[in-house]
């Protein structure tokens, strides 16, 4: 039977394998029984005949780690916060780099604030270099980390990354107190931790995640993210005003070890080895893979890197990086320092951005399974839209940002629009590892994101060598440079992508693990 958009949806090339196959009972139609090869057959993988989502392992799982990663980006942007009462205020004061071509937003607020928290005379240098130094632990373990989950699985990394993070997260003011040299490496570390953890994921989802069910599953738990950002960074704000700083850390600390004991308890790595899921869903998850896993014993190493489909995934994931860095580490500076609104002032105006982006990721989740098993489009086309989507979107919005004026009101608006829409490349490019390469997906987002944590390094260091003054004309500068860089990598993705299973990802055509 004809797709009614099967002309607007094309084969992609692929024989199936962006199709979820049946169980025993309900055998699929062959590519070669239809009258033409190029028309994809209606999905036969029917929402009846899917094992039930209530109450099922592959859920619970995605749910689970949507807490771990809220965990991770609440360890990770909480210092960000935290630094502010760190900071002796006579300090930074010699630092003030504010533009006056805006007039005064701000309105004093009166808070009985508390202030026993030790202070520390680090100037912005100084603080650049201890809120960079996570990145340098960041980018070293995501390729070992991608490396070790394909080989022995990503529970046990995954959970141990969460750990290790949190428990030097305890030892934060401990490191300080040390001074600026012992607080960089404990950051450094805490990267290092963090640096398997995405790879881990997608290894794990390799053997849990339907393909039809990809990017639901996976927009829920990687949305933690987004989410995690939208509370820490008022609830930080918060901890500092009515404690003091130190407490902001043992409070994340704590509730990142809560997780892990729960994560240990719960997970598994494999549908094979979960002890409490039902026979029917076991089955339905490993029919639905059998095509896509590999059998090889060695990871193909060098057509993984000739792979094309691959670099499309670097480029599109750097580019995206680069715009969403800059927008987390120097959106704060540039409201306060150029429009003259401090948004620490409010901390749900700060969090507003990424509560859109978590948002976008949970619906462009449902819809782009849904337009892939009810519809019929090819998982090469979605990728493809929600990519361009979430990241041409996102680049005339920045741009617009940048060209507003003095309007702080409409130039969060802008912002926020901007942040939201980059919600659509969670099941654009962002997931695409597990459509070309299933059994080697933890790998290849360690190498995509090795590249992509790049931006988060320099990105900002070119941002504030553009902006001496910081006039508004010199951060359109810094806006147009990311919008054209986002542009470019959707383009990229746009020619070379591909929503396939890769000849080199596979031993064989039956090859599937046991």
């Amino acid at each position: 039977m004809k797709s009614p958009v099967s002309d607007l949806a094309p084969s992609d090339g692929e024989e199936g394998s962006d199709r979820t196959p049946l169980l025993q009972r309900a055998p699929r139609a062959e590519t070669g029984d239809l009258p033409n090869p190029g028309i994809k057959p209606a999905s036969p993988a029917s929402p009846e005949l899917a094992a039930p989502v209530c109450c099922s392992a592959r859920y619970n799982l995605a749910f689970l780690s949507f807490f771990g990663f809220f965990v991770l980006y609440s360890l990770r942007v909480n210092l960000s916060v935290a630094l502010v009462d760190m900071v002796d205020s006579n300090t930074t004061a010699k630092d003030n780099r504010t533009s006056y071509e805006c007039a005064e937003h701000s309105a004093p607020i009166k808070v009985l604030r508390n202030q026993t928290g030790k202070k520390y005379q680090w100037d912005a240098e100084t603080q650049g270099w201890i809120l960079g130094s996570f990145f340098y632990g960041y980018i070293i373990t995501q390729i070992p980390g991608g490396y070790v989950a394909s080989r022995s699985g990503g529970k046990l990394l995954l959970g141990f990354g969460v750990l290790g993070t949190a428990v030097f997260t305890l030892f934060t003011p401990l490191a300080a107190d040390f001074g600026f040299g012992a607080l960089v490496a404990l950051r450094a570390l805490e990267g290092l931790g963090e640096g398997v953890t995405f790879p881990a994921m997608h290894a794990m989802w390799s053997s849990w995640a339907p393909p039809l069910e990809r990017s639901k599953l996976l927009s829920i738990s990687y949305a933690g993210a987004q989410l995690g950002t939208v509370v820490s960074l008022p609830l930080s704000g918060v901890i500092c005003y009515y404690m003091n700083w130190t407490y902001v850390f043992y409070f994340f600390g704590l509730v990142g070890i809560i997780w892990f004991i729960l994560w240990i308890c719960l997970v598994s790595d494999t549908p094979e080895t979960h002890k409490t899921i039902t026979p029917y869903e076991k089955e339905y998850i490993l029919s639905s893979l059998k095509n896509q896993l590999s059998s090889q014993k060695s990871v193909p190493w060098i057509p993984m890197l000739k792979s094309l489909p691959l670099w499309a995934i670097v480029v599109a994931h750097f580019s995206y990086n680069w715009t969403f860095y800059t927008l987390l580490t120097l959106l704060p500076t540039y409201m306060k320092e150029v429009l003259r609104f401090n948004i620490q002032e409010n901390g749900f105006l700060s969090a507003v951005p990424y509560l859109g982006c978590w948002l976008c990721m949970i619906l462009s989740g449902q819809a782009a399974d849904n337009l892939r098993a009810r519809w019929n489009f090819s998982t090469l086309w979605v990728r493809r839209v929600f990519s361009l989507i979430g990241m041409i979107g996102p680049a005339i919005f920045l741009v617009a940002a940048g060209f507003i004026g003095c309007d702080y009101s409409l130039a969060v608006a802008f912002l926020t629009i901007s942040t939201t829409l980059g919600g659509f490349c969670s099941s654009g490019f962002s997931i695409n590892h597990l459509d070309i390469a299933p059994s080697y997906a933890g790998i290849l987002l360690g190498i995509t994101n090795t590249f992509a944590t790049i931006p988060g390094m320099i990105g900002p260091i070119i941002a504030r060598s553009l902006t001496p003054e910081n006039t508004i004309g010199e951060w359109q500068t810094v806006f147009c440079i990311a919008a054209a860089i986002n542009v470019f990598g959707a383009i990229f993705f746009t020619l070379f992508a591909k929503g396939e299973v890769q000849n080199w990802a596979i031993s064989d055509h039956r090859g599937h693990r046991n």
